[in-house]
């Protein structure tokens, strides 16, 4: 799935660490310079992949009950980098625990915008690459997390369906993506923004609702365990009807983005080939299945790829379906990608066409442009990486 941070071709490179990662194991399925970098985790397996209601198992039988409430404390409402530092534990469990926390490795960090925005390239034990973007404003610190490593859409314009699906992730992995950020901004604050993550977004590698079960189960440990509110939690699908309608069924008010990317059929099966299973019409009724069910408003997402789907004809289109929705719509340059010839809309082209939205009735956002200076585009840093360049 395309990420939110435009950014044009690779230049700089990330902090590297190597290090020999985790086995994951089954999770559960219900509902700059100087930076420290997550230890490598060995094959016992790292406590995020356990239920929370199940870490005495990781604590170990010697141990009194409280520890484990103890070390879920730690894992969920105040991470911290390295097990060292969960000072109440007892030393031989925090180095039991010290080669294990983490199910990934961090084997890039990149940061880009004066210290604004960074990006981690993570490594699981079986050798999946994941990527997550720590995005600092004003008011608010956004985590875009991944839940899946690659994806099995193949959008044209995405750098992560461009080397294919690897596996769902667990709901432990995604989780301990956003217990990761939160402790790295322990102790690296970002500057006149949050000190933790305030603002999750399912917009990174992969389509969150091919993996509903987990991600369920994360967006319920998200809530449940690290406090979070679910209206700061915002899903992004580019169409899996069944996915749409079964988030609006359940229980928490969440928020919805749809990536559109083109208003009519015929253009929206070239760019996104899940369109020929679940066309538009059958994607609208489900979105407006969900704001009838939640009462919050959808958000529309459009990629703009210079001349295909930046036309007036497209934005009087998609005007017509944002009205019925009642929908905001996001607009954002294209990310180019190595393995693509699409280039990103001009700004004057962008103008033109949040313009004819807004005579149409249609409330509009265009996204401003973080991560210029870094692989920022989901699937960039791993595209690079995997290169060697």
């Amino acid at each position: 799935m395309q990420n939110r941070l435009p950014t044009p071709i690779p230049t700089s490179p990330g902090l590297t660490s190597k290090t020999n990662p985790a086995d994951p194991r089954p999770d559960r399925l219900s509902g700059g310079p100087n930076v420290q970098v997550a230890p490598a985790a060995r094959s016992e397996g790292s406590p995020y992949l356990v239920d929370p209601d199940r870490l005495d198992q990781v604590v170990g039988a010697d141990e009194p009950p409280y520890r484990s409430n103890q070390l879920q404390e730690w894992l969920y409402r105040h991470p911290v980098l390295h097990a060292r530092e969960m000072t109440n534990l007892p030393g031989g469990l925090r180095r039991a625990l010290s080669h294990r926390l983490w199910p990934f490795e961090v084997e890039e960090h990149q940061s880009a915008d004066r210290g604004a925005t960074h990006k981690w390239l993570f490594r699981t034990g079986d050798g999946a690459a994941i990527e997550s973007v720590v995005m600092g404003y004003r008011t608010r610190t956004t985590l875009c997390v991944s839940s899946q490593a690659g994806c099995a859409l193949a959008c044209t314009f995405c750098a992560t369906g461009q080397f294919g699906f690897e596996r769902h992730l667990q709901a432990g992995e995604i989780v301990a993506q956003v217990a990761y950020a939160n402790a790295f901004l322990r102790e690296h604050p970002l500057r006149s923004s949050p000190p933790r993550v305030t603002n999750v977004v399912f917009m990174g590698m992969g389509e969150p609702l091919a993996n509903y079960p987990r991600v369920r189960s994360a967006i319920g440990l998200m809530i449940g365990e690290m406090g979070m509110s679910a209206r700061s939690l915002t899903v992004s699908t580019v169409g899996v009807v069944p996915g749409i309608r079964r988030l609006a069924d359940d229980p928490w008010p969440v928020n919805l983005a749809v990536s559109l990317h083109a208003a009519d059929d015929e253009l929206r099966s070239l760019l996104v080939p899940l369109n020929r299973r679940y066309p538009l019409s059958e994607i609208e009724a489900a979105a407006s299945y969900f704001f009838e069910k939640k009462g919050r408003r959808v958000s529309l997402e459009w990629t703009m790829i210079r001349g295909v789907n930046d036309h007036r004809s497209q934005a009087d289109r998609l005007a017509v379906i944002a009205r019925r929705l009642r929908a905001h719509v996001n607009l954002i340059a294209l990310n180019p990608t190595p393995l693509s010839s699409d280039m990103p809309s001009t700004p004057q082209a962008i103008g033109r066409f949040a313009a004819a939205l807004r005579h149409g009735g249609v409330n509009v956002t265009v996204r401003s442009t973080r991560g210029t200076e870094i692989d920022a585009a989901c699937g960039q840093l791993r595209v690079r990486s995997s290169r060697g360049s």
